[in-house]
């Protein structure tokens, strides 16, 4: 089914709305949720909560792209369940994906203003359209969709060792572009 006739069915508050989301976008979901939780209780509730958050968020919303958006709010759903869950503890698995990006892009409370967030937003975004299309895949399935490096070695065909180095050299080019630009001191 097109996204338009799934957005059809969420402005018309018909509950097949959210059948037609599970079928054309549950994989993707569950596997994102499943990549940062690693508890399938945790990652199916994640599932249900996105969902539900989607249901309650369009209408108004009318996203450009319904998957991006589904999937981003799957993400976010995830990142809060797991901060939830290791509040007392750090949890290495999802941290670890986080904690190699640190060292490229400040963190939230480093950038102070909302008018800061979206020009770092719109540094990653040019930062990624300078890639090539393998880098970007790389790029986005580690450090949003959360796959492992043996995973994403996997998907390119390539060794887990190989994966971690391109990975980190992504994240140096994505450094030096973010300091030359005044974004990282």
């Amino acid at each position: 089914m097109e996204d338009s006739t799934i957005l059809d069915l969420l402005f018309e508050r018909s509950e097949r709305a959210i059948g037609e989301l599970d079928r054309k976008f549950g994989a993707a979901v569950r596997k994102t949720t499943g990549n940062i939780l690693r508890d399938p209780q945790d990652a199916e509730e994640c599932v249900n909560d996105t969902w539900l958050a989607v249901w309650n968020s369009i209408p108004p919303q009318r996203p450009g792209t319904l998957g991006g958006y589904v999937c981003r709010i799957a993400r976010n759903n995830a990142v809060s369940r797991l901060r939830a869950n290791t509040a007392c503890k750090r949890d290495d698995r999802y941290d670890l994906v986080l904690d190699e990006l640190a060292e490229a892009i400040p963190s939230g409370a480093d950038v102070e203003t909302e008018y800061d967030a979206k020009e770092l937003t719109e540094a990653i975004d040019r930062f990624l359209a300078a890639q090539n299309r393998e880098e970007r895949i790389l790029f986005v399935r580690r450090y949003f969709f959360g796959d492992s490096p043996e995973q994403l070695a996997a998907r390119t065909q390539s060794s887990g060792s190989r994966v971690r180095v391109r990975l980190f050299r992504l994240r140096e080019k994505l450094k030096k572009m973010l300091q030359k630009e005044g974004l990282l001191v």
